[in-house]
């Protein structure tokens, strides 16, 4: 079932999922949690030392519970890591729980956002804008396909994406309600 409440940030590294998620979160007055701090706080280490020790499909093994756990909740705020969307058991749960945003964030904004983080294994790469290139073209057509809302982080203030962002999960919950009590 459908938690109306539930708010799920997508998109890439650097898009601004744990910012605006926070905006989000205090906006509709209800939790906000970023998936990787979840599995950091689960099991006590970074997420390069996760990778490190366990490779990318063990942190992806650990991912995909703490999402399973987490979409489990309702009125609740969800930041994503950016690779979450490769399982389609994470994509099943996002897209039956909740309303996904994919907060949109072109490759140059990503790399000024993220080039002095030390805390984001794929990129620890000789060329990182080609790696955040290669993962923008593999991971955009899912992001896309799993969003119940596109936003832009790349041009617009966090105050104007989270307006946005409001205003189209009002305009879901509104057509969800419609639909439920259809005499209204």
């Amino acid at each position: 079932m459908r938690h109306a409440s539930a708010l799920f940030l997508i998109g890439p590294m650097g898009a601004g999922k744990s910012t605006i998620g926070r905006l989000l979160a205090k906006a509709l007055d209800t939790e906000f949690v970023d998936s990787d701090k979840e599995i950091e706080r689960r099991t006590g280490v970074s997420i390069p030392m996760i990778f490190e020790y366990e490779g990318e499909a063990g942190f992806r093994r650990r991912e995909a519970e703490v999402i399973r756990e987490l979409t489990e909740r309702s009125d609740i705020v969800l930041a994503t890591g950016g690779g979450s969307v490769l399982l389609p058991e994470n994509r099943a749960r996002l897209r039956e729980r909740g309303f996904v945003v994919y907060l949109h964030c072109p490759v140059d904004k990503q790399l000024e956002r993220t080039h002095k983080d030390s805390n984001r294994p794929l990129l620890n790469t000789g060329n990182p804008r080609q790696r955040l290139t290669e993962l923008f073209e593999m991971r955009e057509p899912i992001y896309r396909e799993l969003a119940d809302c596109i936003v832009d982080t790349g041009q617009n203030s966090s105050r104007s994406v989270v307006r946005q962002i409001l205003r189209a999960h009002e305009r879901a919950q509104s057509h969800v309600s419609a639909h439920e009590n259809p005499e209204r």
